[in-house]
């Protein structure tokens, strides 16, 4: 017998009504496959925090821009005021570097991590890595990610020379008698270096662990220069944190720039004849 009667229409095979849902369970309206719906209304998703809730979601994200570039920036501003102005920031900082400087040879070995001839040739050599893959596939301007890595590095004296000077902070107890050590150039070169080369190669990478693991040195190398600077008492706590802070704010800058000439296709392989 037919489908003649009052019964309801029955589903047959290969077939969807219009209101049901697609086949195999896929949950899509107005599909007999698994494919998506072409109104948006379909694929709305509330927007997380921080990012304007548009469909299509529109490019920034105000909370994250916040963390990354303003939070360390008024936090270098208020470490910055306590020095110059030797407020009581700073007895808190003698206090924190009293209970950690332990001169030995680990920190010191720690610290030279932080040294221009250590830590500006791994960039170095991941700047040519960079430069090579992007090369070998033909992707346009293919030299700017290592220029502009290599320009943020040249960066960094031209801004902590200057802030030495302004400050005039003295050193610890442990080192000889002298000024300038406010905010630390070791730390500054080592978070430039480590960071910058690791934002270079992440793309590369092809999986989440070898991303991971290259994070984890990433942050496991700029500590280590941080704690034996203050270990073997090269430097106070505070310049230190300011260094962070300020390369934070720079390595922020570097992977928007990276994320946003990606994003707009300026890395698209050149087509070939």
């Amino acid at each position: 017998m037919g489908d003649i009667g009052p019964r309801p229409p029955q589903l047959r095979p290969g077939r969807a009504l219009a209101h049901t849902p697609g086949a195999s369970g896929s949950g899509s309206p107005h599909r007999s496959d698994s494919r998506p719906p072409q109104t948006p209304r379909g694929v709305r998703r509330s927007g997380p925090d921080g990012r304007p809730g548009t469909t299509p979601p529109v490019p920034g994200r105000p909370t994250s821009l916040f963390l990354l570039l303003g939070l360390p920036a008024l936090l270098f501003a208020l470490i910055t005021w306590q020095v110059m102005s030797v407020g009581r920031l700073l007895d808190v900082d003698a206090a924190a570097s009293r209970a950690l400087v332990h001169p030995d040879r680990f920190s010191e070995l720690l610290a030279d991590l932080g040294n221009v001839p250590v830590a500006v040739p791994v960039l170095a050599v991941a700047l040519g890595y960079v430069t090579w893959r992007h090369r070998r596939i033909g992707t346009h301007h293919w030299w700017l990610p290592a220029t502009s890595a290599a320009l943020l590095m040249a960066l960094v004296p031209a801004l902590v020379v200057p802030l030495k000077i302004l400050t005039d902070r003295p050193g610890t107890p442990v080192v000889p008698p002298a000024t300038g050590y406010y905010p630390s150039g070791h730390t500054a070169t080592a978070a430039i270096a480590y960071g910058a080369a690791a934002l270079l190669l992440l793309p590369w990478l092809t999986t989440a662990l070898a991303r991971r693991a290259l994070l984890v040195t990433c942050a496991a190398l700029n500590l280590g220069v941080g704690l034996g600077l203050v270990r073997r008492g090269y430097h106070w706590p505070l310049d230190v944190v300011a260094s962070w802070c300020l390369c934070t704010v720079l390595l922020s800058l570097l992977w928007l720039y990276l994320a946003r000439r990606d994003r707009h296709g300026h890395s698209a392989v050149r087509q070939r004849p």
